[in-house]
């Protein structure tokens, strides 16, 4: 996607409650495949993971503060789940901004798990079809998306790419369009 070297993708997170696999997985997955990737946290420094919403997980790293954040340096951004995190994240107006940024410039989005919060706050699921951890459904239908019970959902209308999966069980498929969207 980027003409200047590989793509480069941006993560944004709170620094306690993101669910471990759904932040640190696909962050390894795509440093092995030489996709620069840098998560920003509220602060920089360390990310508490959380298995399952209540069980400690392993320790990740902000490379970043969502405040030292030029959106347009990236890609793609990846808004991991976590019901901790992703219930915080939408109320960081960093954060939104962050999000309005890529999806007002066409950029892709791909949300996990609870992550499509922060899209329902911007007012991004108008008209677009998705995915996500099935207690957002009602969250998103008000916010005038179309939800489906699907592994992932890729959505390329209204002139920017959604990639939407509803949990770490997911984290194949949702990598997999991740993988095709930075490639293409």
């Amino acid at each position: 996607m980027s003409d200047n070297g590989p793509s480069r993708v941006l993560a944004i997170v709170t620094n306690y409650g993101v669910e471990q696999d759904e932040l640190l997985v696909p962050v390894r997955h795509l440093r092995d495949h030489d996709t620069p990737v840098d998560v920003a946290g509220v602060s920089a420094g360390e990310i508490r993971t959380l298995v399952g919403d209540k069980d400690p997980g392993d320790s990740g790293t902000a490379d970043l503060a969502l405040a030292d954040v030029d959106p347009s340096a990236y890609d793609l951004l990846l808004i991991p789940g976590g019901t901790l995190n992703a219930d915080s994240l939408r109320l960081d107006d960093k954060a939104m901004e962050i999000v309005r940024a890529f999806t007002s410039s066409g950029r892709p989005v791909a949300a996990i798990c609870h992550g499509p919060w922060a899209l329902v706050e911007t007012g991004a699921v108008q008209g677009k079809r998705l995915t996500s951890y099935a207690s957002l459904q009602t969250d998103v239908r008000n916010a005038g998306g179309e939800w489906v019970d699907e592994a992932v959902v890729t959505d390329d209308t209204g002139g920017w790419t959604l990639i939407t999966s509803r949990d770490p069980g997911d984290l194949k498929e949702f990598l997999r369009e991740i993988d095709a969207t930075l490639t293409a």
